[in-house]
Parts: C-alpha cells; structure tokens; sequence
C-alpha cells in the first residue's frame, strides 16, 4: 500500500513479540475464535507464545449489539506490521465480516494491539492500539494486566 510508513511494511530482521485482540458477537463466537486461534497457530512465520482466557465485554461504542467474546494472543512473528494487519484481514474476511457500521457487531474483529516498539499513526495501521489500555476487549481477558500494551512488561508476561 503506498504512502505506508517503512517500518509498517518491512520484515523484522527477527522474530518480535506481538499482541492481537480477537473478537466477536455474531454466530457462534466460541467457534470463531477457535478457527482464528488454530489459523494463528498455523500460519507460516507466526508462532503463539500465550493464549489468554476467553471473556465476555460489552461493546463500546456503536449501535446496540449483542456482548462481545474476545481473547487476546501474544505471538511471535517475522511478518511486517503491514503482513500481520492483511492476514488479521483474511481471517475477518474468511469469517464473512462486514464492515458496514463502524463499531457494529462482526462476526471476527482482528486487532493488532502492539507490535515491538514500532509506532504508527496512520490511519491504516495505528500503533500501538490508541486505547488498549483502557478498553475491556484487552484487559478482561488478561487478568492481572492493568498496563497499556506499549509496555514491554504486557508484551512479556505470558
């Protein structure tokens, strides 16, 4: 995509430490979630380090929308933010997202909280999550976990 920030679309000379936010509250959200978990699992440069527990959150924002299912994976990859953003694209659009209403329900919401030390405030790619630290799509399913994800102590606790 032109006009991306260098250190958005190049490849890590090695693998970093990365957290992504899953979500959803159409269908059968447990399901869901485990397909974009195993797809995680699967996928050729990325490998789990920690996958927290399931939690229920309310929606922010938007129209009025069923509860939300999240969980939150820390992973290691060697694809570049902008790689890792395309592929959460392709699991949300392998699991028939829609994105007619901004914050509206989905059936899979791929968020890319916080990839080590890169920063960003373009509008395709924001890093790290604006609002991560206060949002309970991150912190419910990681108890305990009351820091922003910038800090390197989110990123490394498991």
């Amino acid at each position: 995509m032109q006009d991306l920030d260098p250190q958005l679309v190049a490849q890590p000379a090695k693998p970093v430490r990365s957290v992504i936010a899953l979500g959803s509250n159409l269908g059968d959200s447990a399901s869901i979630l485990d397909v974009a978990v195993e797809a995680f699992r699967k996928a050729p440069d990325i490998e789990i380090v920690a996958v927290s527990p399931r939690a229920k959150t309310a929606p922010v924002g938007g129209p009025e929308q069923p509860d939300f299912l999240n969980q939150v994976l820390i992973i290691q990859t060697s694809r570049s933010p902008y790689g890792l953003l395309e592929f959460g694209h392709k699991l949300e659009q392998g699991a028939v997202r829609v994105r007619d209403v901004r914050w509206g329900p989905r059936t899979l919401d791929v968020d890319l909280i916080d990839i080590d030390n890169v920063t960003s405030q373009h509008p395709v790619l924001t890093l790290p999550h604006p609002r991560a630290h206060e949002r309970a799509f991150v912190l419910t399913p990681c108890p305990g976990r009351t820091q922003a994800p910038r800090s390197t102590g989110f990123l490394l606790q498991s």
